[in-house]
């Protein structure tokens, strides 16, 4: 099995480097675009639809096998298939931690995320056998945690993604050639290989506080937690804590649907 690629660049900087990487390994790289002025790569940005919804142009036209979406510095790398779906950190933490397991590369037997991951990234993992671990959103913490107790990969849904074997902070280029790696060992498509994770619903509504810990503390926001947690039961969670730069209370629900989501916020809220 070969690969073959296109590849998206934000800034000026990512370019080069990337494109060498990509093409001293002979991958088939077609570049979707060079250099596109774009400050922030966010999972919610419209710029960054636009580049996805590129690369997806790219390779249905070419027949190609996976694109890459690096940030301005190339510390985060997010996907796209075949079939021109994104493919999230998320993502990328299931397929390389599986894969690590499956080579018996996983000490610990743990992949290391923050809260803001998916829960269906917690399925999955679960139906693998796979531990987790949940820190504070930063890949900061994220290594921390990883450094704190040897484990080999971790990184946020962002596309944050550290492998504690090369690197101490995210890697893009690191990412994109880890992500080919599993493709060709497995000899399977990123579709198959992402299938296994069932992305859930995720609503996030802010509330403005004056004072978080006294909030996040009180009694009757707990008791609204739990009874937010019985309506989602298995098949979902309530995340509420506090901003660490703004006077807010992020309260984020994830389920099936968005009905059932805004029904757990509001029952917290």
């Amino acid at each position: 099995m070969e690969v073959s690629t296109a590849v998206r660049y934000i800034y000026k900087k990512g370019v080069v480097s990337n494109t060498l990487f990509l093409h001293i390994l002979f991958v088939d790289l077609r570049i979707a675009t060079k250099i596109m002025e774009i400050k922030v790569l966010g999972s919610g940005c419209a710029k960054c639809k636009t580049t996805y919804a590129v690369i997806e142009k790219v390779i249905k036209e070419n027949n190609l096998d996976v694109g890459f979406a690096f940030d301005g510095d190339a510390d985060r790398c997010l996907c796209v298939d075949e079939k021109g779906n994104t493919v999230t950190g998320d993502h990328i933490l299931y397929i390389c931690g599986k894969y690590m397991k499956e080579k018996g590369q996983l000490p610990g037997n743990t992949v290391v995320t923050t809260v803001m991951s998916n829960f269906g990234l917690y399925k999955a993992l679960d139906e693998k056998g796979i531990d987790y671990a949940k820190t504070a959103v930063g890949d900061k913490y994220v290594y921390e945690y990883m450094a704190t107790n040897k484990n080999v990969i971790g990184g946020e849904q962002s596309g944050h993604i550290i492998f504690g074997k090369y690197a101490s902070t995210g890697d893009g280029i690191l990412t994109s050639l880890k992500m080919m790696e599993v493709m060709l060992a497995k000899k399977s498509t990123l579709s198959a290989l992402t299938q296994p994770v069932k992305t859930f619903t995720q609503v996030l509504r802010n509330v403005p506080v004056t004072e978080k810990v006294l909030v996040m503390s009180a009694p009757l926001v707990q008791a609204a937690i739990s009874e937010a947690e019985v309506v989602l039961g298995s098949d979902g969670r309530i995340l509420v804590r506090p901003s660490g730069t703004e006077p807010l209370v992020r309260v984020m629900a994830e389920a099936v649907d968005v009905p059932t989501c805004e029904k757990c916020i509001d029952i917290v809220v």
